[in-house]
């Protein structure tokens, strides 16, 4: 049964859970997607982004909470639930003793499409792909980049309403990218995609709102200019010297307006935040001199999504 749910939403997680023994992978997620956006679900590894992906999948059985695709409830292997889903997974799926047309339209048959129908989606996407040449050859004859491409092109084939890529531009040459990031940005509107990657550059590109998970809770959701924002209105300082930045600097600028509230350090290096970068900068480098302290690099720019997700999740390296 379909619920009354608000009908702009393709995707609703509620009090999502799932444990692995001690381990708590998704920890109460909830969250909601709208129809025809893309939406960049992000988090370091060990965040829980695949084991959540799989569940909103019909992959995995979650321990707690709900899903809902189109305002329907996702309760086992529901087809009228999954036929409405296209999955691009992170390891590149595909036949390598079929050639790439045949793989396309059998993909096609799976999800009942009549053979008519399922050729013409698999010249349209073969087209589409840069593949048209390679119609006619082994899956394994391919390069990386091109197996990739026909991994996206097979979870398109029966125009899924909503659409879950995993890092689909992994290992793609900058063409392949950029066709790839245009291609899914020429969806919106027409189609629903989650989009999980670590490239926080192609997400800002590609997504209308952003979603920053980590051990499994909600961190940030919000569009991508709502989640810079977080970090105040003005330009991002970093600062690396030498020496010990809260030993040796940090007391040196606590006289400066602006410093004192909008600052964070990370190892040896000072981030800042201002408003007023020309007159903060002149101060600055002159307590340096003074001090006689050694400046390695300095950068004046925007603030990114990097910057905040790193400010969320911290820096350290994850297995």
């Amino acid at each position: 049964m379909e619920s009354e749910a608000n009908k702009d939403e393709m995707l609703r997680v509620e009090n999502l859970t799932r444990r692995y023994g001690d381990l708590t992978a998704v920890d109460g997620l909830s969250f909601a997607v709208r129809r025809g956006e893309v939406f960049g679900f992000l988090g370091p590894n060990g965040a829980g982004k695949t084991t959540t992906i799989k569940m909103m999948c019909g992959l995995l059985r979650p321990h707690g909470g709900t899903i809902e695709i189109a305002g329907r409830a996702m309760r086992g292997r529901d087809w009228k639930v999954l036929r409405r889903i296209g999955v691009c997974p992170q390891s590149i799926v595909v036949w390598e003793t079929m050639t790439c047309r045949e793989q396309l339209e059998f993909m096609g048959r799976v999800y009942d499409l009549n053979r008519r129908r399922a050729a013409k989606r698999a010249a349209e996407l073969l087209e589409t792909f840069g593949l048209a040449e390679k119609r006619n050859k082994l899956a394994r004859t391919l390069s990386g980049g091109m197996q990739r491409r026909l991994n996206i092109a097979l979870a398109l084939v029966h125009e899924p309403e909503i659409l879950f890529l995993d890092e689909p531009q992994a290992g793609l040459d900058p063409q392949s990218r950029v066709l790839v990031r245009e291609y899914v940005k020429g969806l919106a509107g027409a189609m629903t995609v989650i989009l999980t990657t670590h490239d926080m550059e192609e997400a800002e590109k590609m997504s209308d709102r952003v979603c920053i998970i980590d051990h499994g809770r909600l961190l940030a959701l919000d569009s991508v200019a709502g989640i810079t924002s977080r970090l105040g209105p003005g330009d991002l300082f970093e600062i690396r010297i030498a020496e010990d930045i809260r030993q040796q600097l940090l007391p040196r600028l606590s006289g400066l307006e602006g410093v004192r509230e909008r600052f964070t350090v990370q190892g040896n290096v000072l981030r800042l935040v201002s408003e007023a970068a020309a007159d903060l900068l002149p101060p600055i480098l002159q307590r340096i001199r003074e001090a006689g302290l050694h400046l390695i690099d300095l950068r004046v720019r925007q603030a990114t999504l990097e910057d905040v997700f790193i400010g969320l999740t911290g820096r350290g390296l994850r297995e």
